[in-house]
């Protein structure tokens, strides 16, 4: 791109040490705002995507990645077979991308234990099949989901619920469901359940509001409703859900849909996307005031230079090539910074759980204390695409930096210059 002599004279130039030391310092000041700039955007990032890696597992903790619907009429029956079913069944498990399937009966409903009552999602689930679609099983601190037995009105509530019901395993907690009668008038249904245990997943969605009783016991209470009874699946690859949901779905026999955890979960993730892109904006800025201490830099060079450059016209050097010469510079001092802060921020985003404990340490605090958060430690996960987009923009902004003042440099005028000397 540039000619020989540009570059030469372009890296001679940073390498000098110029006589005026402001110079020298703005020059160092712009490389390490711009390395600082860079390192805080990819840890920054790193840390957001470690958080929202935490929240989709835990959200999936006790959610299935897709689960099929019946859009069908209030009051249809869900008997296997009334709705496509067993054909649903035949098509999930005979694809490879499908781990695992489990039917699941889920109805809102209250739980009192006087004088405290609660709203809660009653989830009916087969104990059997559960393990494979969720980690039910392993979330559990008191009890073992196969103490669900059908026709035995047993439940297992979220810690949160526990709490504050203030119920342990053994107590009994009363059930009510909300209902319709075919006239219109209410009928709730009203039944005992004995507490045979206790999970937590540290999320309060699930925690706060979740409980897990055996299917035959919430069905009985659902009057075979076939719009809350339903599939969940388990995939593979839990980030392929909304190509496999397109493609699964358009095999169901009509009545029934697919829905992905994605658009189950829509509002987090969305709300994280949006902080996650004004966080990068903000952060860029960083950058930003660093490109203007490069423009502050190479204009006071371009002041310092312009006998210099006047000297080089006289022997023949063309504008273009005293543009190039202080864009040379600008670049190499510009890029040299995003390296740097490339660098730094990998470094730092990789071993984010390592520099943590020692600053918590060193100045007697806890950034994520465990009474107040669920998650005690902070994760990063840090990816290829986020560092090279960070890196790209940074290299466009300092680039755009070192325009104006090359443009100064080349149109200096050898005579005007050379006046006075």
């Amino acid at each position: 791109m540039f000619q020989p002599l540009s570059l030469f004279v372009g890296l001679r130039y940073v390498r000098s040490r110029t006589r005026k030391f402001f110079v020298s310092f703005i020059t160092w000041v712009s490389l390490a705002g711009v390395a600082v700039g860079v390192a805080a955007l990819i840890v920054v990032l790193s840390v957001m995507n470690g958080f929202e890696g935490e929240l989709r597992d835990r959200l999936l903790a006790l959610s299935s990645h897709a689960r099929v619907v019946a859009t069908v009429a209030e009051g249809a029956s869900a008997e296997a077979g009334d709705y496509g079913w067993s054909q649903a069944l035949a098509v999930l498990r005979a694809d490879s991308r499908v781990q695992g399937v489990a039917p699941y009966v889920e109805i809102q409903s209250l739980v009192l234990r006087t004088p405290e009552m609660l709203p809660v999602q009653l989830r009916g689930i087969d104990p059997a099949l559960e393990p494979s679609v969720s980690a039910a099983a392993a979330a559990m601190v008191e009890g073992r989901l196969e103490d669900l037995l059908s026709g035995e009105d047993r439940v297992i509530l979220g810690s949160v619920v526990a709490r504050l019901l203030g119920v342990v395993s053994g107590d009994r907690v009363t059930l009510l469901v909300p209902g319709v009668e075919q006239s219109g008038a209410p009928s709730p249904r009203l039944r005992e359940f004995t507490v045979s245990g206790i999970f937590e997943v540290g999320l309060h969605d699930h925690d706060g509001t979740l409980a897990l009783a055996h299917i035959d016991d919430v069905r009985a209470l659902t009057l075979d409703d076939a719009r809350v009874f339903g599939l969940h699946v388990k995939l593979t690859d839990p980030l392929a859900a909304p190509a496999v949901n397109r493609e699964l779905g358009a095999r169901l026999d009509r009545g029934l849909g697919l829905r992905d955890w994605t658009q189950d979960h829509a509002n987090y993730f969305r709300a994280i996307r949006i902080e996650k892109a004004m966080m990068t904006i903000i952060l860029m800025l960083i950058v930003g005031v660093a490109a203007f201490n490069i423009v502050a830099m190479l204009v006071m060079v371009v002041a310092d230079k312009r006998t210099d450059i006047a000297i080089l016209r006289t022997f023949g050097a063309t504008p273009r090539s005293v543009l190039e010469i202080f864009l040379t510079q600008g670049l190499v001092i510009g890029w040299a910074g995003v390296v740097l802060g490339v660098l730094l921020g990998v470094l730092v985003a990789t071993n984010v759980g390592s520099i943590v404990p020692v600053l918590e340490g060193t100045f007697s605090f806890r950034i994520m204390d465990p009474s107040v958060y669920y998650v005690t430690q902070i994760p990063a996960e840090v990816r290829l695409e986020n560092v090279l987009l960070i890196a790209a923009l940074a290299l466009i902004i300092t680039a755009a930096a070192t325009v104006y003042p090359a443009l100064r440099a080349s149109r200096v005028a050898p005579a005007e210059a050379l006046r006075y000397e």
